[in-house]
């Protein structure tokens, strides 16, 4: 199992990080990305994702694949085109270093998102995203697994529903999350949106 999770992890691309940022570089780097996602990465808009805490491999992965048309995401990627890979993981070590707010989840939809967030959906071949993402939604920052705890529901719903459609693609070969999302109805995904965004 062990094996077969090093092979996803770097098939998927998400081991290919070779530059140590600065934090302080990265804090006076990031005025431009202030306006989202806040002076701490800890954007209020519920469109735009905390970034605050968030693992630096993940960060310097998306960065590099939104810089580098892997990714669309036209609102990003005039602020991004110019980065250096040097700019990209100075960035990366500041907003890691950032202490990330949390949120709450609504009421009526704990039960099914935490269901499915601990347990998957065995019926439908739905893995727990625990598995990936950590019982305390923090992320496995070594194997370059996102930190979902406290994001905004209206943002992991998006993106959620990006990989069901194909729209986002980013998950590499093994397309991991694209399998997983397109086996979740959209009373799951915003359950399971829910649940993340009151995680601490």
């Amino acid at each position: 199992m062990k094996n077969l999770l090093i092979s996803l992890i770097v098939s998927a691309g998400l081991m290919s990080v070779a530059h140590a940022g600065d934090a302080e570089a990265g804090k006076a780097k990031s005025a431009t990305c202030a306006a989202c996602h806040g002076a701490d990465g800890n954007s209020l808009a519920p469109t735009f994702p905390k970034i605050a805490g968030q693992g630096e491999r993940y960060l310097i992965k998306q960065i590099k694949d939104i810089r580098d048309g892997n990714r669309p995401v036209p609102a990003m990627a005039p602020f991004v085109a110019g980065l250096s890979d040097t700019d990209v993981a100075d960035l990366a070590a500041y907003f890691s270093a950032q202490v990330p707010t949390t949120g709450g989840a609504k009421e009526e939809l704990v039960e099914l998102g935490q269901r499915i967030y601990r347990g998957g959906i065995e019926s439908k071949g739905v893995p727990a995203c625990l598995a990936c993402h950590g019982p305390d939604g923090k992320g496995i920052e070594a194997a370059g697994f996102p930190r979902l705890a406290g994001q905004h529901d209206a943002y992991t719903q998006a993106q959620l529903t990006a990989f069901s459609m194909n729209q986002r693609t980013n998950d590499g070969d093994t397309r991991m999350m694209r399998d997983i999302a397109y086996r979740l109805h959209t009373t799951e995904i915003e359950a399971v949106s829910s649940y993340i965004q009151g995680l601490r």
